[in-house]
């Protein structure tokens, strides 16, 4: 009795020792994560197992003293950390699943960009193209990649698009490059750079290109005729025009139109007839109109109008519009104001369209009323000389502001301090520190340029012993040695 009392105690300790145990365990499971439940639903499964057996014969048996129960096999969990996993008893048995577990997305490696397409290389159309529409920098590195042009009239397109100043670089490479190509004796495409070089006023290098032309024609000496007329170095165009007469080449009408313009611009007056008087004498050439409008320009340009009117009315023709009009520019840029109204009258007269409804015309004169002086009685009006005044001897090259050319309403040091400040002068200035010594240094002015900076440069010209080339809206000047090329006709 007292060994079944002892029997039963044991067990009840044992229970409450395994019951003990087991909500230790779940409480432990219950801290896990979600992927753990996997681990709790097997621990209830198994303590169901236990405690709750189906049949009589499955009854629980106590366990040994000193001896640990063997700890429950689940396959499914995972491995505990810091611990090795056992295999699993069949190795060929798929892979069991975790529902709970998030789903996993295969790694696919990125595809590779696309490719772009390569260009096509440039090709002669392209450069004709470009030649076509005016884009000479694009042609021009397209050149200095080897394309060829296709043909010379790629490389007259090119050359015809520089005839602004700033493109004298640009006109210089595509004249390099057209040196190099099988075209580079064609005659309209030299004729064409010596018409941009003068045009750009680079008159050097027009010279140049014309004495290694291969051939040349009555129209390249046309063009050098009248680029040295326009660029204000009349006297050089005349010595041209003797070494065409040199080479054996007969002058036509065109030519002494464009030698009439080389000696107004020289104001070589005596020698301009003499090359009239000679187109009927020695070539047998009748005088044109625009012959008889060379000589009025050529007598005005040296300020000769009213020589210019006593010509007019000595033609052996009634005068044309065009001949008026001549005179009435060239006496607009003398400041003859009371000839340039005068001869716009004749105009209107002549043609009523030639009338200008926005000129201002100058007043009349004043009316001077006639003076009788008596003689007093007894009385002799005594009239003295005034005191001669010694002029100061001024030195050479020495420069002497000119007020007049400003017109804003300030004190005389303002005037003198505001002539320094020219677009000009300032331009001059930058050139000169910023560009090789003993180059010329070409200026660029939107405004004619003002009497007092032209004397300003002529002494700078001197002074740096540069050749310093200024385009105002009106000319050329092209000042060297304290001289400009307009022999100050500016």
């Amino acid at each position: 009795m007292a060994f079944s009392s002892l029997s039963s105690l044991h067990r009840a300790n044992s229970m409450l020792s395994f019951l003990s145990l087991s909500n230790f365990k779940l409480r432990r499971v219950q801290t896990l994560k979600l992927p753990s439940l996997r681990l709790l639903s097997s621990s209830v499964s198994s303590y169901h197992n236990t405690f709750h057996p189906s049949s009589p014969s499955d009854q629980w048996s106590p366990p040994r003293a000193n001896q640990r129960s063997p700890p429950h096999k689940n396959q499914w969990a995972p491995p505990p950390t810091n611990q090795r996993s056992l295999p699993h008893t069949n190795q060929w048995s798929p892979a069991p699943t975790n529902p709970w577990a998030p789903p996993q997305f295969q790694h696919q490696s990125p595809l590779p960009p696309p490719t772009p397409a390569t260009p096509p290389p440039p090709s002669p159309t392209d450069l004709a193209a470009l030649a076509q529409s005016g884009k000479i920098k694009e042609a021009i590195e397209l050149l200095g990649q080897g394309v060829c042009a296709p043909d010379p009239h790629t490389f007259f397109s090119l050359v015809s698009f520089c005839s602004d100043p700033k493109l004298l670089d640009d006109l210089k490479k595509v004249h390099d490059y057209f040196l190099r190509s099988p075209f580079r004796g064609d005659l309209d495409i030299n004729n064409k750079l010596l018409e941009m070089y003068g045009k750009c006023g680079a008159m050097t290098d027009a010279r140049r290109t014309f004495d290694h032309m291969p051939d040349r024609d009555m129209e390249s000496w046309h063009i050098m005729i009248h680029c040295y007329a326009t660029n204000g170095q009349g006297d050089e165009g005349l010595q041209f025009y003797e070494q065409l007469r040199k080479a054996g080449v007969t002058p036509n009408p065109q030519t002494f139109v464009l030698v009439l313009s080389a000696c107004a611009t020289a104001e070589a007056v005596e020698e301009g007839f003499i090359h009239f008087e000679s187109m009927s004498k020695d070539y047998g050439i009748t005088p044109g109109i625009e012959h008889y409008v060379g000589i009025v320009e050529l007598l005005g340009k040296s300020g000769h109008l009213n020589e210019a009117v006593e010509y007019i009315e000595n033609i052996p023709f009634e005068p044309t519009i065009e001949i008026w009009e001549a005179l009435r520019n060239m006496a607009h840029a003398q400041g003859d104001i009371d000839m340039e109204d005068w001869v716009d009258d004749i105009l209107v007269s002549l043609d009523p369209s030639k009338a200008d409804q926005k000129k201002i015309r100058a007043p009349p004169p004043k009316r001077r009323l006639g003076i009788n002086m008596l003689d007093g009685r007894n009385k002799l009006g005594e009239y003295r000389l005034p005191p001669k005044i010694e002029k100061k001897v001024v030195k050479e090259q020495v420069y002497v502001p000119d007020t007049r050319y400003v017109l804003h309403d300030i004190d005389q040091e303002a005037k003198e301090q505001a002539l320094m400040y020219h677009s000009e002068r300032l331009a001059i200035a930058y050139g000169l520190i910023s560009t090789p010594a003993r180059t010329p240094l070409r200026i660029i002015k939107n405004l004619r340029i003002c009497g007092d900076c032209h004397n300003a440069i002529k002494i700078m010209s001197r002074i740096v012993g540069r050749e310093l080339i200024v385009r105002d809206n009106k000319r050329f000047h092209h000042f060297k040695d304290g001289k400009c090329s307009c022999n100050d006709y500016w």
